[in-house]
């Protein structure tokens, strides 16, 4: 369990002499890792126009369904003019879990339908073939039937739409999700797309982990999906995240639809009502971090301090978030980060950069646990925290991770990133 770049090991692992705990004891005793629960799908990312959506009658921005449509007819209509660019495995869990282990160099779990017949070169091969191996499939569910695919339609202002043909992703069974393995993961992470239907049975599978992950006190990261998601199933995704150790992400517009509120940071503080930490990306105005701290564990920021509809929110972005239930007097946190560099000069597609700022998050609550399993007497654990960085540090971890998914033509990290010197060096200052 390690982070990418030039890392100055003090501030990971702090070197206080008194009660010090060796970090090479015993690692293998303490495995650390996180689960994904997903509707495995592929991607197929095409160029269209607005005639091209309106013939599909899908509403620009949105997610459909196209399960009245010969799918098969639609691809190769697609391929055959050219337009498709890009086939990917996809899945909004699927692309976290992999960035994960890509970031984290670690395991984790996901956990979904799949054919249970795989040939050489047919959707499933693909899924596989283009998912870390670092993620293991052990706990997918083989059934008959085709893979789910997800198109990604790019219109000429880069504006994403989505048409999904559900295939077998819907097909997970409640007695699929394996126990143990929620018991000791690290963090669930879901998407609020596992409960757009009530009747499918991933959804009855989702509800069942989501009550295993409460009985354990298991963090539950959830992605809140698209903005017409989001508003069809509000109620819903509120009494989800009501729950303890409860993280949510999601962009501006899907977070605007839960909390009602139009301004970002407004937004996050509204959600805090409900969860313990909320993170919210906005294209080119970046990203949001939101969480809590006990007041007397709180640090100030040695930044400027910025005002905006919250005076003054970022003065304790240097602290760590916790639990909102572990805090004796908790107090809000907030950070803000514009994005890296101004982001990419050309950007392709901006499919898959949330899930690669949600997995960098991801991967700081899975190191916390990992140093905290391995050297519980070190003083960075004195409370219960859910992080191992400052809020503000990770900012900068999740933004330069999805600098690296905006710059490619993919919605995921590729499995083996460069030196990471160089390709994430300033991806975790703090002094």
């Amino acid at each position: 369990m390690r982070f990418p770049g030039k890392r100055k090991s003090k501030h990971y692992f702090p070197v206080s002499e008194r009660g010090r705990v060796s970090f090479q004891e015993k690692v293998e005793d303490a495995p650390v890792y996180v689960v994904g629960i997903d509707q495995l799908l592929v991607d197929i990312e095409a160029h269209v126009d607005d005639a091209d959506l309106a013939k599909l009658g899908i509403t620009k921005g949105e997610s459909v369904l196209l399960d009245k449509m010969d799918v098969d007819a639609l691809y190769q209509s697609l391929k055959d003019q050219g337009r498709v660019v890009g086939e990917f495995a996809g899945g909004s869990v699927g692309n976290t879990i992999h960035n994960y282990s890509v970031l984290a160099d670690d395991q984790s779990f996901l956990i979904g339908t799949i054919n249970n017949q795989i040939t050489v070169g047919d959707y499933a091969f693909h899924y596989i073939r283009h998912t870390s191996s670092r993620v293991n499939l052990a706990a997918l569910q083989p059934i008959q039937g085709p893979m789910g695919r997800a198109f990604c339609f790019v219109t000429p202002d880069g504006e994403r739409s989505f048409g999904i043909s559900r295939g077998i992703m819907d097909e997970l069974s409640p007695e699929a999700i394996p126990e143990p393995l929620i018991q000791g993961a690290s963090a669930l992470v879901l998407t609020a797309y596992l409960l757009r239907d009530e009747a499918a049975p991933i959804y009855s599978a989702t509800l069942r982990a989501i009550e295993m992950a409460r009985h354990n006190k298991i963090p539950i990261i959830l992605s809140l999906g698209t903005e017409s998601l989001v508003r069809e199933k509000r109620d819903t995704l509120i009494d989800i995240i009501k729950g303890t150790r409860s993280i949510v992400a999601g962009n501006f517009d899907e977070m605007r639809t839960l909390t009602g509120q139009d301004d970002a940071l407004l937004a996050g503080r509204e959600a805090l009502q409900w969860a313990d930490l909320v993170l919210i990306t906005r294209d080119q105005n970046g990203l949001y971090l939101c969480g809590h701290v006990d007041q007397e564990l709180a640090r100030e920021t040695r930044d400027a301090i910025h005002s905006k509809s919250i005076p003054e929110y970022n003065r304790y972005e240097y602290s760590r978030a916790m639990p909102r239930d572990e805090c004796q007097k908790p107090i809000q946190i907030y950070s803000h980060i514009n994005p890296y560099h101004g982001g990419p000069s050309v950007i392709r597609n901006t499919n898959g950069a949330g899930d690669a700022a949600l997995a960098a998050l991801v991967h700081d609550m899975a190191a916390n646990v990992h140093h905290r399993d391995v050297a519980p007497t070190s003083p960075q654990h004195k409370a219960q925290f859910l992080t191992y960085s400052s809020i503000h540090q990770i900012c900068k971890y999740a933004n330069r991770v999805s600098f690296e998914v905006l710059r490619r033509n993919s919605p995921r990290l590729v499995s083996s990133l460069p030196e990471r010197e160089d390709s994430l060096e300033e991806a975790y200052w703090e002094a």
